[in-house]
């Protein structure tokens, strides 16, 4: 007869009786004969002898029970299950409300018990450590060293796989064009004679000597892309987009300074900020329940949930009165609104007619930019195009911006990246383009 410990003190969770069919309380009887369905039995049925086809009365049994010490006396197996739920449900810390769900404990047994066994226990704090451990070796396994493959690729000259590896040539370990490339032309005429004076011979010296600085400068443009991986450039983009936005700003803002570092500190300095922005940024959703006054994770899903649903109702609010304010034909106004009760109700709306020209292009007029936001940022010629190629000045003011910024990054702009970069008609892209040519805003790569 063995004292085995059920680890749910729910009714609900355990097969009923065997015998009288209802929900089995601890304590309650296994046979440890029958299998591999297991006969469970309550202590009445078990005391009147039931037997159940295979299963006898005199089989061998275990008395299912949780009540038993586990970590300290005092504190039974049931206990510490409900300790270790009520901390999952109440939050860490929130020990009055740990002790209402326990109900047998007091606030400072349950902070005290949990603190010793859980938090300050030696067993934990070596595991932890060697969790630590694991995570440390895993990070100094982050940096993106070069290695030479047996078959490395061969890019075709200014292809832009190429340029992406910044004319790297992996067949032959080398560069297309080095670090002051041209800095040989300066010894391409020097010639050490025995009748050179001393000064044209420290001359010489001199140039040689600025001719080997520039290889070791090579050398160490070299090492420093290889051991930071940035051969591979478009791999290492992929990476950098895996952090958050402002551990992004972070990144391009010390990339800087890896040079000064090796690979795997400077790896681990931007993932040691990456992992601190997280925890600050939990730190602040937590904080903002404990405002709300939620003090546990099922009333947070709700609170999320609920929020989600009222910024989407604010969110088609916004909308639909920002369409009614910056309509100003009424009768526009209310096809929109026929069109939408339409689409809503499951309807194809009408077609609207679409006046042709002569040319056989579709023609429409100027866009109104009266009342639209951000007009007031614009100048004339802004304002015209705008209207022309009928865009809102928002999302003209947006495509600016980034055009502004990738030709900044880059020296210059290409058509083709501009089209990359804003997603919208190619005939409009190009007319901002060339206009943001024209007008000296951007410059042609």
């Amino acid at each position: 007869m063995d004292r085995i410990a059920s680890f749910s003190d729910d009714p609900f969770d355990k097969p009923p009786c065997r015998g009288c069919s209802s929900h089995l309380t601890e304590p309650y009887i296994k046979c440890a004969e029958c299998g591999p369905s297991p006969v469970l039995l309550c202590l009445q049925c078990f005391t009147r002898g039931f037997e159940y086809k295979k299963h006898q009365s005199d089989h061998r049994y275990e008395i299912m029970t949780s009540d038993f010490p586990v970590l300290e006396p005092g504190w039974t197996a049931q206990e510490e299950m409900a300790l270790l739920e009520a901390v999952m449900d109440c939050g860490f810390g929130n020990w009055q409300d740990v002790a209402y769900q326990m109900r047998t404990k007091t606030k400072e047994e349950c902070e005290s018990h949990y603190m010793k066994n859980f938090i300050n226990n030696p067993l934990f704090s070596s595991t932890l450590l060697s969790l630590k451990k694991t995570k440390d070796s895993r990070f100094a396994e982050g940096s993106i060293p070069f290695k030479p493959c047996d078959d490395p690729p061969r890019p075709i000259f200014d292809s832009v796989l190429s340029r992406d590896m910044a004319g790297y040539m992996p067949a032959r370990a080398d560069f297309m064009e080095e670090f002051d490339n041209y800095a040989e032309w300066d010894l391409k005429d020097i010639d050490f004679v025995d009748d050179d004076s001393d000064i044209l011979h420290a001359l010489k010296l001199a140039v040689v000597d600025i001719y080997h600085s520039r290889l070791k400068e090579r050398q160490r443009r070299k090492k420093i892309i290889r051991d930071h991986g940035l051969i591979n450039l478009r791999k290492f983009q992929m990476l950098e987009r895996c952090y958050p936005k402002e551990v992004q700003e972070l990144y391009d803002a010390m990339r800087r300074f890896a040079r000064v570092v090796g690979p795997t500190e400077h790896d681990k300095f931007i993932e040691s900020h990456a992992v601190e922005f997280e925890l600050r940024r939990e730190i602040r959703r937590l904080q903002d329940y404990r405002k709300a006054g939620i003090k546990s994770f099922c009333s947070a899903k709700v609170y999320e949930r609920v929020g989600r649903l009222r910024e989407e109702e604010r969110r088609k609010r916004t909308m639909l009165n920002d369409v009614l304010q910056y309509i100003q034909d009424g009768k526009a106004c209310q096809q929109w609104l026929s069109k939408q009760a339409a689409i809503d109700a499951g309807i194809t709306p009408a077609v609207t007619t679409i006046t042709v020209s002569a040319t056989g292009r579709r023609s429409a007029p100027p866009l109104n930019l009266t009342g639209l936001p951000g007009t007031e940022k614009l100048n004339e010629r802004e304002k015209e195009l705008c209207q022309v190629v009928r865009l809102v000045p928002g999302a003209y003011l947006e495509y600016k911006q980034a055009l502004l910024n990738e030709c900044r990054r880059q020296g210059g702009l290409r058509l083709a990246q501009a089209r990359a970069l804003i997603k919208i008609d190619v005939n409009k892209t190009r007319k901002i383009y060339d206009f943001l040519i024209k007008e000296g805003y951007i410059t042609k790569a």
